[in-house]
């Protein structure tokens, strides 16, 4: 295994540990800013999704700078992005104020999940896509699992305790962007706008032994870089990329990450173990993302998604019989959650991102990149602008929506086991060939 690719990829995929960061820091805060600001359900639900509205916004804009002026600036952008956001909203002093760096920070994550899994698929060889593309997620899982060690680990510092946890994201973000200024521009974007010469000298530091053919099937891959995603023969590959995006939010997964104190004290625990506990579910996440990037590339794609299916069925319907009745602090939810959290790591959370950068052709990639995120976020933003009015609303909250999580994984399994195709180990111009582009 060369050394380089593996190394440029992994400082690409550190915008995934912001993106998890970003994600979850909000579960430790959530509660105390709703009582800051005395935000009723729905403005409370508003500002907590603000982010994710924000990651509409960025997984729609950010395709067209990165095929206009390349993905590694792009990056750099979005590691700018994510040292304002924690820097504004650690110190903002009104509501309005921490919404917009929230948003800021939505921006960066939305257009890191385009960027990041695009630039990592186009320089990683396709032996090595499945794991190095898979990266980005792994590293979102870690940016995840800190973001609930340091909610921990800063949940006593008092009344300004919220504001430690949002605001320690500016050192990962300072590295993110030091790190970027080392690694090269994608040598299929240096084809597209006509830099050959660019072009093969990184795709030869990349270990690539056929340069001039791989230049000549980019070349090939594309009739002009101004064509457009939405036209008939790319159905397939949007179908699949929006279907599967759909899907991953359907699990639950964002409700959880963003309200896992929350629902823990659901559950019946006290402030400190409700606090205490999404630690577990952030290792769990973690430690099976390792697993899956570990068999990704041998087992396959499809494979992971159908044995992660069964798994969330089981785990999902587990945790919505538990909140059917009377809960306590002994209650099993957390083991349940874990169990699920383990099956989607090993399935929807380490292959979506892999699967969308895979299987649009040279000429939409960003585009098509753009719309997998696009559908990702938008249903992320709704199911986590939902779930408290759902959970509060009702005694039955918690039962009916978690079971209302497993019977859309039930309808996922069907989906990817009649429709999805595999795409291991094949190159990226062998896919768009598989497709019938």
């Amino acid at each position: 295994m060369s050394p380089y690719p593996v190394r440029i990829a992994l400082i690409a995929a550190l915008g995934g540990f912001l993106f998890g960061f970003e994600t979850a820091v909000i579960s430790g805060a959530e509660q105390t800013i709703q009582k800051l600001w005395s935000l009723n359900q729905f403005w409370h639900g508003f500002t907590v999704a603000s982010s994710l509205i924000g990651t509409v916004v960025g997984s729609i804009v950010a395709g067209f700078p990165a095929k206009r002026f390349g993905r590694k600036k792009v990056l750099q952008a979005i590691a700018i992005l994510y040292f304002c956001s924690a820097i504004g909203c650690a110190l903002a002093p009104l509501w309005s104020f921490f919404v917009l760096f929230r948003f800021t920070g939505g921006i960066a994550v939305g257009a890191s999940s385009v960027v990041g899994p695009m630039y990592i698929s186009e320089i990683a060889p396709a032996h090595l896509r499945g794991r190095l593309a898979g990266s980005f997620q792994l590293n979102i899982v870690a940016g995840i699992f800190i973001a609930y060690l340091t909610n921990f680990a800063f949940i006593h510092l008092g009344e300004d305790s919220w504001r430690w946890m949002l605001g320690v994201m500016v050192l990962p973000a300072g590295l993110f962007w030091a790190l970027l200024r080392s690694i090269p521009e994608s040598p299929r974007w240096l084809v597209l706008n006509h830099r050959d010469a660019e072009a093969i000298t990184v795709m030869k530091r990349l270990g690539e032994a056929r340069v001039q053919e791989a230049v000549a099937e980019i070349r090939d891959s594309v009739s002009h870089t101004t064509e457009k995603l939405f036209q008939p023969k790319y159905r397939k590959p949007i179908l699949f990329a929006m279907i599967l995006a759909i899907f991953n939010q359907l699990s639950g997964i964002n409700a959880i990450l963003y309200y896992a104190p929350r629902i823990f004290r659901m559950a019946g625990f006290d402030n400190a173990h409700a606090y205490l506990q999404p630690v577990y579910i952030g290792a769990a996440n973690l430690l099976f993302t390792i697993l899956a990037m570990t068999v990704i590339d041998r087992i396959g794609r499809k494979t992971l998604l159908l044995i992660g299916s069964v798994g969330m069925i089981f785990f999902l319907a587990l945790t919505a019989f538990a909140f059917q009745g009377p809960v306590n602090g002994s209650s099993p939810v957390i083991f349940y959650l874990i169990g699920f959290i383990a099956f989607f790591a090993f399935s929807q959370g380490a292959v979506i991102w892999v699967f969308i950068s895979e299987i649009f052709p040279n000429s939409v990639r960003s585009q098509g990149g753009s719309l997998g995120s696009f559908t990702h976020w938008i249903m992320a933003a709704i199911i986590s602008w939902s779930f408290p009015a759902i959970v509060e609303g009702s005694s039955r909250g918690g039962f009916y929506s978690f079971l209302f999580f497993s019977l859309m994984m039930f309808i996922q399994g069907i989906f990817v086991w009649r429709l999805l195709p595999e795409t291991k180990g094949r190159s990226l111009e062998a896919i768009q060939h598989e497709l019938g582009i």
